[in-house]
């Protein structure tokens, strides 16, 4: 398998959570996916996680961790986080550092002010320390399309304001079957996640951050607002401040050197 890549699961509570593992560097790094793990973990994505993120599979042992496969009713980011660092001490890991993707990034947040003896190093991508009347118009849309198992229009709402527009534009003609083959058995844990977005808010919190912090943002952002990795910044003192021009919440996919600038950022 391409740079040690495994699937895995772990028992947590009365559930399992899917990770994957792949590189062989001595220091760790875990990364959070955004919402879309609320539609396929990363279970059997081993292989590709491990192409995606090859420039960090030298120096890093990765771990790339899913939410439990079981919410429960009401289950806020700062519940992922503390399931998270569950997980994390159930495989000996101590101290890591940590990139966390969108609601990913929401989870790391509460991830370095709870367990701030696990977060070595904090990377923040496309994500937002509490909601704005983007990120609401969006997210309740998604989870009206999801209440009604319209998997199909959130699908295609998903690609328009998640990529570029030429990205986007690219993709159109495909999303109908892209949709179809992959379209979720339940999206209940999709409404669950997309609300606890909705309902986080760690703003006051930020000041508890006491690591190095990297933001990367998108001044385009249509799904939480061009101006969100900002408003983390400035809430994080000292914290480092990338945003990337004419990109939007794919930044982290589209940009081609937001890698580079994290491993940059990691091995500093």
């Amino acid at each position: 398998m391409f740079y040690n890549a495994k699937n895995c699961s772990l028992k947590i509570d009365d559930t399992q959570m899917d990770y994957i593992t792949f590189g062989k560097g001595d220091k760790t790094l875990v990364m959070i996916p955004g919402l879309g793990d609320a539609l396929k973990t990363v279970k059997g994505s081993a292989a590709v996680f491990a192409l995606m993120y090859k420039l960090f599979a030298k120096d890093y042992r990765v771990y790339v961790f899913s939410r439990k496969n079981k919410l429960k009713q009401g289950c806020s980011t700062r519940d992922m986080a503390a399931d998270l660092a569950n997980a994390m001490n159930r495989l000996g890991i101590t101290n890591a550092f940590v990139l966390g993707v969108s609601q990913g990034g929401m989870i790391a947040q509460y991830l370095a002010i709870d367990f701030s003896e696990m977060v070595e190093k904090l990377v923040l991508a496309v994500t937002l320390c509490k909601q704005n009347e983007t990120s609401k118009r969006v997210i309740s849309q998604w989870i009206l399309l999801a209440d009604q198992n319209d998997f199909k229009s959130l699908f295609a709402d998903m690609a328009e304001k998640i990529y570029t527009p030429k990205r986007a534009k690219a993709q159109r003609p495909f999303n109908a079957i892209l949709s179809a083959l992959t379209k979720p058995k339940s999206l209940d844990n999709f409404i669950l996640q997309a609300s606890a977005c909705i309902a986080h808010d760690s703003s006051a919190l930020l000041d508890k951050i006491q690591c190095p912090v990297l933001i990367a943002g998108g001044d385009e952002d249509k799904v939480l607002g061009g101006d969100s990795a900002d408003e983390i910044a400035q809430r994080i003192k000292g914290s480092e401040l990338k945003i990337y021009h004419g990109y939007g919440h794919s930044a982290y996919e589209e940009a081609k050197d937001f890698n580079r600038q994290v491993l940059k950022f990691l091995n500093a």
